[in-house]
């Protein structure tokens, strides 16, 4: 029996599961399939949200994708792609550890995908790895099909990575350096570095050090957190805008943004920073992080379930599950689905509090799962909205300074 069976086994908050109507809502289609190759984890990192966290569901599902269960997945895709007429969607190869196993399975994956999908329709697919198995042989068969690589990391030197350890406490650094100087040797297969933020370690060094990595991008990540559970490195917080707090994550971004922007690194992405930068310029939003755009991602499990986003599971136990899977349903019943419908909604999904906020339609609310407080679910403000707006407003002055200079 698979884990989608045991759906209602973890009931959902009321907002959005009980209280909002989805009858009225016009979905947007799925552009982007987070599709799980390996279930598990060769890495026992302390701050993981997906093996530390209050889900462990992760346990009562296959290790491994089946063939089966891929072939099933890339035909729901191609059905979801020729109902909406797409031309162009990515899928990104997860675990876990995709790579535990070797490149195979994720090979195996994305041709899957692609043979499936029709013919007017782009595939772009990405493998995330915490690049300890990631060797040049791997790579070379990765480059080879055309599948990009992104890396995890905490920063880009030893002491940044201390966290990232294997489950006998050895650091995974040295592994990561080496996946991380193969890849700068082949930039049209470098997708970036996913970089989680930690407080105890200084804003600059961890840039500067992720720079002489030589990524084409950084995504910087606020830590998974909620109402319930606050970020680390502070106290317990309440919902409610027009309370105060400290805002040491927007502090050590700004400190991250002016670095980026005096130096004129701008060629090297940095996706929050861009992001905010163009919807304080008028341009819709491309990240789940910020704006108000409707999110288009979906998850496969490795047991054939749909499910949104694994962030989610930072909330609590089931919090992403649909009760869907690609055996039975198409990707048009997950559409449905009021948790994704909420992610879809724009405004309409934001608190009172949001709404009256100068700069909530920039923060967008912030990353739907860091809105999550128990008993009521998500129809609040992000626990990182003081953070937010502390950064929107120290990019907004910095946009503003930059066009009186240029006048």
């Amino acid at each position: 029996m698979t884990r989608h069976s045991h759906f209602h086994a973890h009931p959902h908050p009321p907002w959005p599961y009980a209280l909002l109507d989805t009858t009225a809502h016009r979905p947007v289609p799925f552009r982007q399939f987070v599709l799980k190759v390996h279930g598990r984890c060769n890495l026992d990192c302390t701050y993981c949200y997906l093996y530390q966290g209050p889900d462990h569901g992760w346990r009562d599902r296959p290790a491994r994708t089946s063939e089966r269960t891929m072939r099933h997945a890339a035909d729901r895709i191609a059905e979801h792609v020729r109902t909406h007429g797409l031309d162009a969607i990515r899928i990104e190869l997860h675990g876990g550890e995709p790579l535990l196993t070797g490149p195979g399975p994720v090979l195996a994956y994305a041709r899957a995908v692609r043979e499936a999908a029709p013919a007017g329709c782009r595939v772009t697919a990405t493998v995330q790895t915490n690049g300890t198995r990631l060797t040049a042989k791997a790579l070379d068969r990765l480059a080879d099909a055309g599948i990009r690589v992104g890396l995890s990391l905490d920063g880009g030197r030893a002491a940044h990575n201390a966290r990232r350890v294997d489950r006998a406490g050895r650091p995974a650094w040295p592994a990561a350096r080496a996946a991380a100087q193969r890849l700068a040797a082949r930039p049209q297969t470098y997708a970036g570095i996913l970089c989680t933020i930690d407080l105890a370690v200084d804003p600059l060094d961890v840039y500067r050090s992720l720079l002489e990595l030589s990524p084409p991008g950084v995504d910087f990540l606020l830590p998974h957190a909620n109402w319930d559970r606050p970020p680390p490195g502070t106290a317990r917080r309440t919902p409610g805008r027009h309370r105060p707090h400290p805002t040491p994550y927007g502090d050590w971004l700004a400190a991250v943004f002016d670095a980026w922007w005096d130096e004129g690194r701008l060629s090297t992405r940095v996706r929050l920073f861009q992001e905010i930068a163009g919807l304080l310029l008028g341009a819709p939003s491309r990240a789940e992080a910020v704006g108000l755009s409707p999110v288009a991602a979906v998850v496969v499990e490795t047991d054939g379930g749909i499910e949104q986003v694994d962030s989610l599971r930072s909330a609590y136990e089931g919090a992403s599950e649909t009760g869907l899977d690609v055996f039975r349903h198409s990707f048009d019943h997950a559409l449905r689905h009021p948790g994704v419908a909420a992610r879809q909604l724009g405004e309409r999904a934001l608190a009172d509090e949001c709404l009256g906020c100068p700069v909530g339609k920039v923060c967008g609310g912030g990353n739907y799962v860091h809105r999550y407080a128990p008993g009521t679910g998500f129809l609040h403000p992000s626990v990182y909205c003081a953070d937010l707006e502390r950064l929107v407003r120290h990019i907004a002055h910095r946009l503003q300074r930059t066009s009186r200079r240029n006048r």
